[in-house]
């Protein structure tokens, strides 16, 4: 019988963004995935708000925590965790592939001081590697097409699946940021789809819909019978047409150019400079508008 982890999912509005703790029932051994570090881009200025809800929820429960996992280098908020790690310990870790994302933003970024071996996290998971909170499997599955070094954590019968899938009602994540691909997205969602029908996909956000409450989970098999871009089993071209007409109208997220150089530091600041302050980079019409 798979293992079933018991889930909390912590809502961001601000960013639509989704972030969670499972944890083991049995050795109240847990993990966080994906934690928000609160940032007011018109005062420039950072928070811990998001970041605590989860720290009181995790001291009130008694959970220990193993692991704080990124999924990705987020593109729409900045990583918390090295906060959390500073407050309740646990490794933090993230996939091998965020060092090309490293020397990607680096560029953008002219940050030639940045190391990009992804020395900012304890650990880089590779595709198929494995590990445990508690009595929990967690298997590592390399998810691209977001970004290039996206990766999903399956943990017993419930998979964190980030920026993949959306809602049913919402379809899929866009995949045209610098070095996102939609014929990757759509093999990586595949590969998800072939998890047993009644695992259960907690996604990285949701803007909810027609007003609906926000949603944060549904199985494999509701994804099939119900996701507006998969149900009629596509092949990959009919997706990828969809999903590229579909992001060639989409705005960049308001804190990208912020949140990727944060999180490509492992969700660290800037350091300081010689009056106390960090600051963060804009880089000049390299995006065009749209």
């Amino acid at each position: 019988m798979t293992p079933s982890p018991v889930v909390k999912s912590f809502w961001d509005e601000p960013t639509g963004s989704w972030q969670y703790v499972f944890h083991d029932p049995r050795t109240l051994k847990g993990a966080i995935v994906d934690p928000v570090l609160d940032f007011d881009p018109l005062a420039a200025a950072t928070r811990t708000h998001s970041a605590d809800a989860i720290i009181a929820y995790v001291r009130e429960a008694g959970i220990e925590i193993t692991h704080v996992l990124d999924t990705h280098p987020h593109a729409d908020h900045f990583s918390a965790a090295p906060y959390i790690k500073s407050k309740i310990g646990g490794t933090t870790a993230i996939g091998e592939h965020v060092t090309k994302v490293q020397k990607l933003w680096q560029d953008i970024y002219n940050l030639p001081d940045l190391p990009t071996d992804g020395a900012q996290w304890d650990v880089l998971y590779a595709d198929g590697d494995a590990f445990m909170v508690g009595d929990i499997p967690v298997q590592v599955i390399f998810s691209p097409g977001h970004t290039l070094a996206s990766i999903t954590y399956v943990a017993g019968d419930a998979a964190f699946v980030h920026d993949t899938f959306m809602m049913p009602d919402s379809g899929t994540s866009r995949a045209d940021f610098p070095g996102g691909s939609s014929a990757d997205l759509y093999e990586s969602l595949m590969r998800i789809l072939s998890l047993p029908d009644e695992t259960r996909l907690y996604v990285g956000h949701d803007y909810a819909p027609d007003g609906r409450e926000a949603q944060c989970c549904a199985t494999v098999a509701e994804h099939k019978a119900r996701n507006i871009h998969l149900k009629g089993a596509p092949t990959e071209a009919e997706y990828r047409a969809v999903r590229d007409k579909r992001d060639a109208t989409l705005p960049l997220p308001k804190l990208m150019l912020a949140a990727l150089q944060v999180n490509i530091r492992g969700g660290r600041l800037p350091e300081a400079e010689e009056n106390g302050r960090s600051y963060l980079k804009i880089p000049l019409n390299h995006f065009e508008p749209r």
